[in-house]
């Protein structure tokens, strides 16, 4: 199966504000070339023995190439102006640059397992492990490991979104919580939630390619029985209270499920939302306030802001 892959040259602190972009038109999965690898691998020897010539030009100029990869259905002239109207709206926080897009056409397979030599294991918190399915390590008996194989699915523990969110959790989950997990993606807040006691989990996401990959990644963790998935939107598929619910989605996702989630908190639950790009956060919060949210805390990591709420 082909996939369409659309390629957008923007200037390095762009890249957060045009990601968001991309999310916002249901993309399928993107690739960032970023060239502060190449000046974070200058300054740190250790990590490079040789870099090829090629690879220094490809990344001397100043610019970020993200790639956004769309599946066969989707409407790419809707998308694209999707895109370049995002990218004007991005141009009044941040310098772009030019922000030259090209269109071209992939194979499935050659996108969606080239990327793998490039995932590595992620530590995040104080003991939370985020392994690639093909990797081998040797965790500490407190560490809390979940093995992933994120096929197409956002959520690989590499962005700050999800890594805000996992830190969150560590930190606010209590043994045998129930947990509501929105937006689910690869399912890596759900796994980690049971690994992390929560008794079981409803993870939730209007795309059914995610939720089979949850199923999948569950299955590999040996939590399937604790995680149960639903296709579809919040309101209409969703029942019960949950301990704590988690919306790691974006900022006009969240404005718009807000007003039902309190119907799904017991009385004391927390409610973290994440994936919300910082020029957004006022109007997150303005939401969240309406509905009767109270914000306890908002942490940061980069251009991008989590929420804590009761």
């Amino acid at each position: 199966m082909n996939w369409t892959e659309i390629t957008i040259q923007v200037a390095p602190q762009a890249e957060e504000l045009v990601t968001a972009v991309l999310y916002d038109t249901g993309v399928g999965g993107v690739n960032i070339e970023d060239p502060s690898l190449i000046d974070d691998a200058n300054r740190n020897t250790s990590a490079w023995d040789v870099m090829d010539d090629d690879v220094l030009q490809k990344y001397s100029e100043n610019k970020c190439l993200i790639k956004a990869y769309y599946s066969p259905e989707t409407n790419i002239e809707e998308v694209m102006l999707q895109i370049k109207e995002g990218i004007e709206n991005a141009r009044k926080y941040v310098d772009v640059g030019k922000a030259e897009i090209s269109v071209s056409v992939v194979d499935e397979e050659d996108w969606a397992n080239n990327w793998k030599q490039y995932y590595k294991p992620v530590y995040i918190g104080k003991n939370i492990v985020i392994k690639p399915l093909w990797e081998n390590i040797e965790p500490k008996e407190e560490q809390v490991v979940i093995e992933l194989d994120p096929g197409m699915a956002f959520g690989t523990g590499t962005h700050e979104t999800t890594r805000m969110c996992l830190e969150i959790m560590e930190n606010t989950l209590k043994k045998g919580d129930t947990v509501l997990d929105i937006g689910t993606g690869s399912g890596i807040l759900s796994i980690a939630a049971v690994k992390m006691g929560a008794d079981s989990c409803c993870a939730v996401d209007i795309d059914p390619m995610a939720v089979k990959i949850v199923g999948e990644n569950a299955d590999i963790n040996g939590v399937n029985e604790k995680i149960a998935t639903v296709v579809g939107n919040l309101a209409d598929k969703v029942s019960g209270k949950y301990d704590l619910v988690v919306a790691n989605i974006i900022a006009d996702a969240i404005i718009t499920l807000s007003p039902d989630v309190r119907r799904f908190m017991k009385k004391d639950a927390k409610y973290i939302t994440s994936g919300i790009i910082k020029f957004r956060l006022d109007d997150v919060l303005d939401t969240l306030k309406k509905c009767g949210f109270t914000v306890e805390e908002i942490k940061t990591d980069g251009d991008w802001t989590a929420v804590i709420c009761s």
